[in-house]
């Protein structure tokens, strides 16, 4: 499996459309900059943050060679939103590295994607709004105005996503006591985000 096609089919199909149309950035729709923006965001954040957390972790990275252990946290990256395929054992992850998995999973892909989630662009919504709220600014997006009621239906997705996803752990944690409540939430969200 290819990075570079896992990546392409986690950013939906009218963001390839639009790139193959226009070739150039600025030409690009508010949809299309958005995520390519949040991909490679995601993609970096996710890939440095492996890199750091699991080089020496012999249970994930720390027991491959240097450059697979690039290239291996490389996929990891971009398959945590998009397909769920796994290169090194996720049971195996750190907390810390268990918790960038969780973030970039419960985010998820783009919208008309194959990846599940919240989605980049309900992602990119909310922390837009977020930050027009403390700054007291518009919410804008490469000098376009974002929707005024569009933070609102980004609230509302994240919070019943979380809600979803922390309902099922509670139950799962009732009837089986003994899992850990890190174990949990790993698959809860992991179901949540290929749903």
């Amino acid at each position: 499996m290819n990075v570079s096609a896992v990546g392409l089919g986690g950013m939906g199909f009218s963001v390839i459309l639009d790139i193959l149309r226009h070739r150039r950035f600025r030409l690009l729709m508010l949809h299309s900059r958005i995520v390519l923006v949040m991909t490679g965001i995601l993609f970096l954040s996710g890939w440095l943050l492996t890199l750091l957390l699991e080089w020496d972790n012999p249970a994930t990275l720390g027991k491959l060679p240097p450059a697979v252990r690039v290239m291996a946290a490389a996929f990891q990256s971009v398959t945590l939103r998009t397909a769920g395929f796994d290169t090194i054992g996720q049971g195996g992850l750190t907390p810390a590295g268990q918790m960038v998995a969780i973030i970039h999973m419960f985010i998820g892909a783009s919208p008309a994607s194959t990846g599940g989630g919240i989605k980049t662009t309900t992602f990119f919504v909310l922390l837009s709004g977020i930050y027009s709220a403390a700054t007291n600014h518009s919410e804008r997006a490469f000098h376009n105005a974002i929707p005024k009621d569009a933070f609102r239906k980004a609230s509302v997705i994240s919070i019943l996503a979380a809600f979803l996803v922390m309902t099922a752990s509670y139950l799962i944690l009732i009837f089986d006591p003994q899992l850990s409540l890190r174990d949990v939430l790993f698959e809860m969200i992991s179901a949540f985000s290929t749903s």
